[in-house]
C-alpha cells in the first residue's frame, strides 16, 4: 500500500538535498523515519558527519594509533 502526504516545500527542499549528497532515495529518506525513528534532522546531521569524515580521509587525516587505543581503553 502506498500514501501520498503533501510536505511543506522547505522540508521537501532538505529531502532533496540529502538525495544529493547521499545514495538514498526519497523514499527511503522518508520512510526512514517512521520505521527506524530517524528524524529528517538527524539524517541530515548523519550525512554531514559522513561527509566531513570521507574528506578528512580524503585528506589523510586518520587518527593515531596512540588516538586510537585512548579511544578503546576509556
Amino acid at each position: 500500500m502506498r500514501n501520498t502526504v503533501q510536505l511543506p516545500e522547505d522540508m521537501s527542499h532538505r529531502i532533496d538535498s540529502l538525495v544529493e549528497r547521499s545514495n538514498l532515495s526519497r523514499d527511503q529518506i522518508v520512510e526512514d523515519a517512521p520505521s527506524q525513528g530517524r528524524s529528517l534532522a538527524w539524517q541530515e546531521q548523519w550525512v554531514s558527519g559522513l561527509t566531513e569524515g570521507l574528506a578528512e580521509a580524503d585528506r589523510g587525516e586518520f587518527a593515531s594509533e596512540a588516538e586510537i587505543e585512548a579511544v578503546l581503553n576509556r
